[in-house]
């Protein structure tokens, strides 16, 4: 199932919904308060709620689909306004130098060797306050950054409260996968010395549309990360080639440190960024994003003024 959170076209949310295979979304928030279903008391309000619940809830919700009354409480994807899937309680956390293509092209550009990779994973984050939805927009910061870029990326979201998680059992951790559009002012994240500053202004992680659930993603570490600009493909890979793997980084991440259900982990991005290009290929006003991961959908945001 993919899970979402919308304003219906009246402007009621946060509610929680379904997006269906026809592009329609099954509002179960609207639902849940009807006659038409059974068992819908173990049914939260929010998707925040539901990543917090226990997995009868999505047994129930997957009953909900299943009824014919389902048909009453549907709304068209283009009339509802997308809001962040999720609402972080704390930091994105997130991933660098994963691909290894990607850390080349890096190391080119910034004059190191290019065989250069990292041993352990390089953990940074992005604060709240930098989220925003599919379809909404992303600021230029143009009196801040002069090389606003794009990163395309698998996103992780926990489910269980966990600390120094195994490998072997990482995946019963996770509530299911997103995407994340890790959008970075590269000349900020140089001058402060490390990235929390170039990776943290206000819209530089867009998230969503969707979570898919964790049952509808056969292997995390086999799927499809592409990115378009203005239509034009500009990063293309499989997670397949990322150097830790998505049990790896809950493993590492966890080590001594209490994830909590709701927490996003950004898995990195592959490469074709924007700033390693020859000649370099900033972000500007009016550019148009398209991030695409296989099996979960598209997450697109324009850049204004």
């Amino acid at each position: 199932m993919k899970f979402l959170s919308f304003r219906n076209p009246s402007g009621a949310g946060p509610c929680l919904g379904v997006l269906l295979g026809d592009g329609r979304v099954f509002d179960i928030s609207a639902a849940r308060l009807a006659l038409d279903f059974a068992q819908v008391d173990v049914v939260p309000h929010t998707l925040d709620d539901l990543i917090r619940s226990s997995g009868e809830a999505v047994e129930a919700i997957g009953r909900m689909l299943a009824a014919p009354a389902r048909e009453r409480y549907t709304w068209k994807a283009q009339d509802i306004t997308f809001l962040p899937p999720i609402t972080p309680h704390r930091n994105i956390f997130c991933v660098g130098r994963n691909y290894r293509e990607h850390i080349i092209e890096g190391n080119i550009a910034n004059g190191r060797p290019p065989n250069s990779f990292p041993e352990a994973i390089e953990f940074f984050t992005k604060p709240p306050t930098a989220v925003v939805a599919h379809g909404q927009p992303v600021r230029r910061h143009a009196a801040l950054t002069d090389s606003l870029d794009y990163e395309a990326e698998l996103a992780i979201v926990i489910g269980r409260r966990g600390v120094d998680i195994a490998e072997s059992q990482a995946l019963d951790y996770v509530f299911g996968y997103t995407i994340v559009n890790d959008v970075t002012a590269r000349d900020l994240q140089r001058r402060h010395g490390q990235w929390f500053k170039g990776k943290g202004l206000d819209t530089s992680c867009p998230i969503g549309p969707v979570i898919v659930h964790h049952s509808g993603i056969g292997n995390p570490n086999r799927l499809q990360v592409e990115l378009d600009l203005n239509g034009e493909c500009r990063q293309s890979a499989n997670t397949d080639e990322m150097i830790f793997t998505v049990q790896s980084i809950i493993t590492q991440l966890s080590a001594g440190m209490t994830l909590e259900p709701g927490d996003v982990i950004s898995t990195g991005t592959p490469k074709g960024v924007g700033y390693a290009a020859v000649p370099r290929r900033c972000l500007n006003v009016g550019d148009v994003m398209t991030v695409r991961v296989e099996g979960i959908g598209e997450l697109t945001n324009t850049v204004v003024d």
